[in-house]
């Protein structure tokens, strides 16, 4: 803060002209300055020392930030799916950072989404979110008569030319085990066996799909604002897969809109890695999901199950991106483990087979009934 005053004595039948200037200066502007200033003037009598003028001024300084980070999530993944019954996926975008509030809007390929709003008061007062189509209610069309249909399709066929399984069908129903054609080699061995869905499902959306929209603001404690703005939509995989979704924001404090995108994808071509590499009896033995061969969007959900039988500890399935077989019998030496990886778009089926050395079944329970 400083202060500068001065007069103009030229005439002296005139009375002093007194210019007072105070002035302030904020160097690093930050959320916390935002708010009212106020200039306050006394004019005092020398002689008395009364206060002789009061006068005041004001002005309100408006702190802007432009938004620190934005993101583009999936809602509620993973979580299973079924793509033979048209169900609903929600985006969302987060942005944080930002004051006053940004504009957030989506685009699809590059072009905006018009969309509809999507919340109606309740009965208690809260928003409720509903979705309506204006149109009235649109039929699903049946594919069953499509050339796509599941008895066409040599993409679901296994090496028997046997439809494969689906991965909304429960794995372990309508299996029959068969003996491998070929000797497993002396190391545990990966097989290179993916099945992917390629089948369309037995609905399809007969016109453009509805965008319904909402949003809502969160302050935060810096006095900043977090923006999350959703749009909700039917969801077709054979139309969605592969379609780029950005989420852009404007707002006053940058020159060009902030921009986070994402590309519905499902999963292809999963790498299983097992530790150790050479399991032996008694083992515990880890089977991980490394990666796919694209960038999966949204996250996927992981389902392991054993072929021909139950897991180790008898369960038909274990979720989660890691199978853990501990202190693994002689009896597991040969089994094939599938892993399930599917989200909203699509699913893909990775086999690995195990390889236990050391003793022998009959062997290892011959020794067991020979201990003390």
């Amino acid at each position: 803060m400083f202060n500068t005053n001065y007069s103009h004595m030229e005439d002296y039948r005139r009375r002093e002209d007194l210019v007072y200037q105070s002035t302030v200066r904020l160097p690093e502007v930050r959320i916390s300055d935002n708010g009212p200033y106020e200039c306050h003037v006394g004019i005092y009598d020398r002689a008395t020392r009364e206060k002789v003028v009061l006068a005041s001024g004001n002005i309100f300084l408006t702190v802007m930030s432009p938004p620190l980070s934005i993101s583009v999530v999936a809602a509620d993944t993973p979580a299973p799916f079924s793509r033979y019954q048209a169900q609903n996926f929600t985006l969302t975008c987060i942005v944080s950072g930002g004051k006053p509030a940004p504009t957030v809007y989506f685009k699809r390929d590059g072009e905006l989404i018009e969309v509809i709003p999507w919340a109606q008061p309740s009965s208690g007062g809260k928003q409720v979110a509903t979705m309506r189509d204006p149109r009235g209610p649109q039929p699903l069309i049946s594919r069953e008569l499509d050339e796509t249909k599941l008895q066409k399709s040599l993409s679901l066929l296994d090496f028997d030319e046997r439809p494969a399984r689906l991965f909304t069908e429960d794995p372990m129903r309508g299996y029959t085990p068969r003996a491998p054609r070929y000797e497993p080699s002396p190391a545990t061995e990966i097989i290179p066996e993916t099945v992917v869905s390629r089948e369309f499902p037995r609905w399809v959306q007969s016109s453009d799909p509805l965008y319904y929209f909402r949003h809502t603001h969160i302050p935060l404690s810096d006095g900043t604002i977090e923006v999350r703005a959703m749009i909700t939509w039917t969801l077709s995989p054979q139309l969605d897969n592969e379609a780029l979704f950005s989420c852009e924001v404007k707002h006053p404090a940058l020159s060009m809109p902030m921009q986070a995108e994402v590309t519905l994808e499902a999963p292809k071509g999963p790498k299983l890695i097992m530790t150790p590499t050479r399991a032996k009896v008694g083992d515990t033995v880890r089977i991980v999901v490394q990666g796919f061969q694209n960038e999966v969007f949204p996250e996927p959900l992981f389902t392991w199950t054993r072929v021909g039988g139950r897991l180790l500890d008898g369960s038909a399935e274990h979720d989660g991106k890691e199978l853990i077989l501990e202190r693994v019998p002689p009896e597991l030496n040969g089994s094939m483990y599938r892993c399930t990886a599917q989200n909203p778009l699509g699913s893909t089926d990775t086999h690995t087979r195990l390889i236990v050395f050391g003793k022998s079944a009959a062997s290892y329970r011959y020794k067991k009934r020979q201990l003390p």
